[in-house]
């Protein structure tokens, strides 16, 4: 089984703390087989992770919308920020990727409503339903929106520096690209080890 964090920052992100070579030398010590990085707006570390590391490596990106924020995974070039969410998504699927959705009822940060989750539903891949910063109402609010709308889930660290890896990961069998990525995730395990707490991030 393969160990999966699919939310992370390097410091490519404006408030990222931790290098590639950083995150990469965790990952070995927590035994993580791929790291999705998606940094803030920019797509210019996980490309250049999956040239120093395309074992390790999923090229992603957190971009800000005019709404919520959606995090492609799987995505060859940039995500323009402040598109609409329809657009951004759209883009993400052209290159082949796939959507997640990040914390997406976190009432401290941009999110979606709920409704609008609903009218994107056909646009979206992946919600994220445990995220360390947020507090359990909102991960639990999450949950239930997923599930409502019978959408793959996942977990995701949210790390924002080297030592925040390793506390929670998805447990997922090998895949074959993008496609069977998303069929095998909804079959993963949740893992979390420890708590960050509920501090807020970006």
């Amino acid at each position: 089984m393969l160990r999966v964090d699919l939310h992370l920052h390097s410091d490519y992100s404006h408030d990222g703390r931790s290098s590639l070579q950083q995150l990469i030398d965790r990952a070995r010590e927590c035994r993580l087989d791929r790291l999705a990085l998606t940094d803030h707006n920019t797509v210019e570390g996980a490309l250049e992770l999956m040239r120093v590391a395309p074992e390790l490596a999923i090229a992603g990106e957190e971009a800000k919308t005019l709404e919520g924020e959606v995090i492609g995974l799987f995505i060859t070039g940039r995500i323009p920020p402040f598109l609409a969410p329809e657009e951004a998504m759209d883009l993400i699927h052209g290159m082949g990727g796939l959507t997640y959705i990040p914390h997406p009822l976190d009432r401290h940060r941009a999110h979606f409503r709920a409704e609008r989750i609903v009218e994107l539903v056909g646009r979206i891949d992946i919600i994220e339903t445990y995220n360390p910063w947020c507090d359990a109402d909102a991960n639990q609010a999450a949950a239930r929106l997923a599930e409502d709308l019978a959408k793959v889930v996942a977990t995701g660290s949210d790390s924002h520096s080297a030592d925040e890896l390793g506390r929670s990961w998805m447990e997922m069998e090998e895949y074959d690209g993008a496609e069977d990525f998303l069929e095998k995730l909804r079959f993963a395990r949740h893992v979390v080890t420890a708590s960050s707490g509920t501090g807020r991030r970006a």
